[in-house]
């Protein structure tokens, strides 16, 4: 029987899930590269014509290239173009010929309970595919470089089954664009992948451009909080950032910003949640002012602040907790 044949037969389900697996499969690699660090491997997803590939941060290491196999057979030596810790996300670029890209989407768009397909090569087993729903948006995921900590934000949670080999691969929409990368397993039908959005593909551009990516650094430690009732009517905002703690000598403590702040907006934009200050941190912040309003006491305050580059090897408010 052709395989049209039995494409025919499959329920509406199967038939989304087989036609997203067939649009996006020939487009994930295996990753493979070894050194005396050690070996390395996990997935890619070609994203351009001339070969640029997305993946993990943490699956490319400190390797500087590899080989990238591909679900017909044929393979390709890889260099890093650039990583990014803080994202975990990293650009390579395989040097043969490579299927044709993926279309990259936008996660914003998502909604809890849709249908997203998941494609990598999880313990080793080329051109797996697996199936769930968003179980859960907005999740936060930490990540450290030396002793930096930062929280990436707006996380994708699904129940797609991801194990190890799974980092770098696509998930994808019922359409058969790329909206997330897959980068953790946090337990037994609870996978997380990095969304791909605006900020996304800002740092993809930056790794692609310049290798890495620079970011601004204020020094404050926060968690999202709600704005007092009479305050969130008069700015139409419910919630903010609660300072939890200001790294010593950094730029939001010659600021004056204290613990207990309650952050509300930043360069005169409303700031909801980490992302919304933490997307203000990249290189044309630094060196620059920038506007900080904050609830203390009762009272509104604004400081100015001027943030400084972010170094790999910076202590965050001694490890205690991510920091922008």
């Amino acid at each position: 029987m052709a395989s049209e044949d039995r494409f025919d037969e499959l329920d509406a389900y199967s038939r989304t899930v087989a036609a997203v697996a067939a649009a996006i499969t020939p487009s994930v690699a295996s990753l493979h590269s070894s050194g005396e660090w050690g070996e390395a491997a996990g997935s890619a997803v070609v994203f351009t014509g001339d070969g640029f590939m997305l993946t993990n941060a943490h699956v490319i290491g400190r390797a500087g290239g590899g080989t990238a196999r591909f679900a017909d057979g044929t393979s390709t030596p890889f260099t890093v173009v650039g990583t990014d810790p803080f994202s975990d996300l990293a650009v390579a670029r395989a040097a043969g010929r490579t299927p044709p890209p993926v279309r990259l989407g936008d996660s914003d768009r998502l909604v809890v309970g849709q249908l997203v397909v998941a494609v990598g090569n999880p313990l080793g087993l080329a051109g797996s595919v697996t199936a769930g729903v968003v179980s859960g948006l907005g999740r936060s995921l930490p990540v450290r470089s030396g002793n930096a900590a930062r929280i990436i934000e707006d996380v994708i949670q699904t129940d797609a089954a991801l194990n190890p080999g799974n980092s770098g691969g696509a998930l994808a929409d019922a359409r058969g664009v790329v909206v997330g990368v897959s980068t953790a397993v946090a337990g037994v039908g609870l996978g997380l992948a990095i969304p791909i959005n605006a900020t996304t593909r800002r740092i993809v551009d930056s790794l692609i451009r310049d290798g890495r990516v620079r970011r601004a650094f204020l020094g404050l430690v926060t968690i999202p909080a709600p704005l007092p009732d009479d305050l969130a009517e008069r700015t139409g905002q419910n919630t903010g950032l609660r300072v939890v703690d200001v790294v010593r000598q950094s730029p939001a403590a010659r600021a004056g910003l204290h613990r207990g702040d309650l952050v509300l907006t930043a360069g005169g934009s409303p700031v909801r949640n980490a992302q919304g200050l933490q997307r203000l941190m990249f290189a044309e912040a630094i060196g620059r002012p920038l506007q900080i309003t904050v609830t203390r006491n009762g009272a509104l305050v604004d400081v100015i602040t001027e943030p400084v580059e972010l170094q790999d090897g910076r202590s965050q408010a001694g490890g205690a907790g991510p920091a922008a």
